[in-house]
């Protein structure tokens, strides 16, 4: 079978190789599943940079996020081949490959309606955004949501759930491209940063109040300016920092404004209350069936332009996900 390996360190283009390599076989606890498609992220780009917080040994296979079908199972595992999943493959044998062994605890069902490059964008974009607007910030109905990034993979999964909780919508977004994308999800409000200052226009549309909850996968410039409009015992959950900066939070203007700063490490969930995600994938499955949610897709590319997906994806020029199909 074909797989992405990363044999030495640098950008995409220079680092990963399309190798032939023998398919997997599950150990105990574990299930083979073959791949049909896989979501491409941003830190597959550090990890194939060496600048992720994992620094698997070389070589390795990136991927985080797959879908596809169960083709075997190790002993202990229960779950049935030929069943429908997404999965959650864990380094140094990631999902870019056509098939992959993952454990069973990283696997999760999907109905027959959801098609498989939509299953392998849903998991970490959808799991995030819900457990930062339930799970941290404990939204409420007819509340105001500040979602930084919109059309970007989290963004765009926060917008469509703060929906779904009856919360109002305002989103940012840089160009008008990405403007008509979050408007399309249905953002009560977009602001093109680009153009404008988010923090009048949020000030202006809440009557002075500011957002209850900002949701800032962005950092740096954006959180600052984001303290700057959050509401009276407002929230501000940390996603990210895909600005660059690490911003800081100076206690005394939380103090004085009477609003919460707090923290989403997503992935500590899955060591420390790994029941909770599984919860959070059946709400978000009622969902998808219930046409509530719909991850937005950039584009699938073949499997040979993975290098150059991701570059793409490292310039920024690209909204929602991208994903790839292994047998294309």
């Amino acid at each position: 079978m074909r797989a992405w390996q990363v044999r030495e360190l640098g950008d995409p283009g220079e680092a990963l190789e399309l190798v032939e390599t023998e398919p997997p076989e599950p150990g105990p606890g574990e299930v083979v599943v073959e791949v049909e498609a896989a979501a491409l992220n941003f830190f597959d780009i550090l990890l194939c940079r060496g600048e992720y917080q994992e620094k698997p040994e070389l070589p390795f296979t990136p991927g985080a996020e797959v879908s596809g079908t169960v083709r075997g199972a190790g002993t202990d595992a229960i779950v049935e081949e030929g069943q429908r999943v997404l999965a959650t493959p864990p380094l140094p044998r990631g999902g870019l490959a056509g098939a992959v062994a993952v454990p069973e605890a990283a696997v999760f069902p999907i109905p027959d309606s959801m098609p498989f490059d939509s299953a392998a964008a849903l998991h970490i974009t959808y799991q995030t955004a819900h457990f930062a607007l339930h799970r941290r910030a404990g939204l409420r109905e007819g509340e105001t949501v500040l979602v930084h990034a919109g059309a970007g993979g989290v963004g765009s999964a926060a917008i469509q759930l703060a929906r779904t909780a009856g919360a109002r919508v305002i989103a940012t977004a840089g160009g008008k491209e990405k403007v008509e994308v979050c408007k399309d999800l249905g953002a009560d409000l977009v602001v093109d940063y680009r153009e404008e200052d988010f923090i009048g226009a949020v000030k202006e549309s809440t009557g002075g109040r500011g957002a209850d909850v900002v949701f800032d996968p962005v950092g740096g410039d954006v959180f600052d300016a984001s303290r700057r409009c959050v509401a009276f015992e407002g929230r501000i959950v940390v996603i990210g920092f895909a600005g660059g900066r690490i911003a800081e939070a100076p206690t005394n203007h939380a103090l004085v404004k009477n609003y919460s700063v707090m923290g989403l490490h997503w992935g500590l969930y899955n060591k420390m209350m790994p029941e909770l995600p599984r919860e959070v994938h059946g709400e978000l499955v009622r969902l998808y069936e219930a046409g509530e949610i719909e991850p937005l897709i950039y584009h699938s590319f073949p499997f040979e332009e993975v290098p150059d997906a991701l570059g793409l994806l490292g310039g920024r020029g690209t909204y929602g996900k991208l994903t790839t199909r292994p047998w294309s």
